[in-house]
């Protein structure tokens, strides 16, 4: 058994819960059973951290421990740093929601629609009938649809990667007119980079991670860093979790606002905090209160979203969070319409990265949490299970259950 790593690098004082040993206990015996290899966990609300605790090691072979400030690879968590900054400019003037993203790029205004395959399993392509915006890209709504969740993506670059007469990333269906989670937010943070004249990295540092002191959260590391990096685990067709190496560490030669950055737990619990308390945390604003609240209402009426099917089950399990509840999308986060049993509240905001990172903001009990371990396939159960372990254990703690 491993205890718990002593708490490191968080900026606000800890504030531990009067019933944080129940949350220790449960982590702790995920760890113990070999559920999973190692965790982080952390909440708070606007103005303080009331719980963390790191369990476990960040790699089984080396058997070197978990602690607070962990970096771990967070995936399409960046997607949340990205509807900020593009939010940022629509407050500045320089984006808006609603116009042609085509007017900002390019690429983005001459979109085809796959309409389906002809008997010969010919992708049949027509241009679309409506302009893709920024708003349709922040709810996925555009459109553009993952590999990893879609069968029509999968036949479609079956034919398209041996003919390159064919466009590598047609819609699936007509902007606005259904929901796909996809690489909207790649073209997201290119809409950035063109209204601000800024690369996403310097974006990045300049106007969020910079002003909220998130020193460890970039899209490449030092080698101090890498020292504190956990390793990710493969979870095998017997269940066991075999670690591999580190990827090798090189500049990225594309920049992503879908994906492929770092962070650690204290880190990102400051921008959920700044989300949580209107926009602001400490001395430093990101967004207005009216841009957060624009942030958390339902963008998509009635459309569906949030369950998805896998296409690759070595990369990700089905994905259906929380079965039975409603859920639709706002401005960078998925929404649960219903609230949840035992968790958080109905209108609470949430999303995830493919190595089993997880967040959430609930408004009404002004609380946010995040768990974050290093695991593939995304929606792995056992983490799954920690998760909900870790949340219900907050929301006993706040005698909120």
């Amino acid at each position: 058994m491993v205890p718990a790593a002593p708490l490191t690098g968080i900026a606000a004082p800890l504030n531990k819960l009067a019933l944080s040993e129940e949350i220790d206990r449960a982590l702790q015996g995920r760890v113990s059973s070999g559920e999973i290899p190692g965790v982080v966990a952390m909440a708070a609300n606007e103005q303080s951290v009331v719980y963390g605790a790191a369990f476990g090691f960040r790699n089984l072979t080396t058997a070197s421990r978990m602690s607070t400030d962990t970096v771990f690879r967070i995936a399409s968590m960046v997607k949340l740093l990205t509807s900020v900054a593009a939010l940022q400019l629509v407050e500045r003037g320089k984006l808006e929601l609603d116009e042609p993203a085509g007017n900002i790029d390019p690429t983005l205004g001459s979109a085809q629609v796959l309409g389906g395959f002809d008997a010969n399993g010919i992708p049949q392509l027509r241009p679309a009938q409506k302009p893709i915006t920024l708003r349709n890209l922040l709810t996925h709504t555009s459109g553009f649809s993952y590999l990893l969740w879609d069968p029509n993506v999968v036949r479609y670059l079956k034919v398209a990667r041996s003919d390159p007469s064919y466009p590598r990333t047609p819609l699936m269906f007509e902007p606005g007119s259904r929901w796909a989670y996809g690489g909207g937010l790649d073209r997201v943070g290119r809409m950035v980079e063109i209204a601000s004249g800024q690369s996403l990295d310097r974006y990045f540092s300049d106007h969020i991670t910079g002003p909220l002191a998130m020193n460890d959260t970039g899209f490449s590391l030092t080698g101090k860093q890498r020292e504190r990096q956990a390793s990710l685990h493969v979870r095998d067709a017997n269940g066991k979790l075999l670690p591999q190496p580190l990827e090798k560490p090189t500049l990225p030669k594309v920049i992503s606002g879908g994906g492929g950055i770092y962070s650690t737990a204290p880190d990102y619990l400051t921008l959920l905090q700044a989300l949580l308390n209107g926009g602001s945390f400490r001395a430093t604003t990101v967004l207005r209160p009216e841009t957060i609240a624009l942030m958390s209402v339902n963008q998509i009426g009635s459309l569906e979203a949030g369950i998805l099917k896998t296409t690759n089950p070595a990369l990700s399990n089905d994905v259906d969070f929380f079965p039975g509840v409603q859920l639709r999308w706002g401005l960078g986060n998925m929404i649960n319409v219903d609230p949840v049993p035992g968790g958080r509240r109905a209108g609470s905001l949430t999303w995830a990265g493919l190595f089993n990172t997880y967040y959430w903001i609930d408004p009404t009990m002004r609380i946010a949490g995040l768990i974050m371990m290093q695991i593939l396939p995304f929606a792995d159960r056992q983490a799954l299970k920690a998760y909900r372990l870790f949340e219900r254990g907050i929301y006993h703690a706040f005698g909120k259950s």
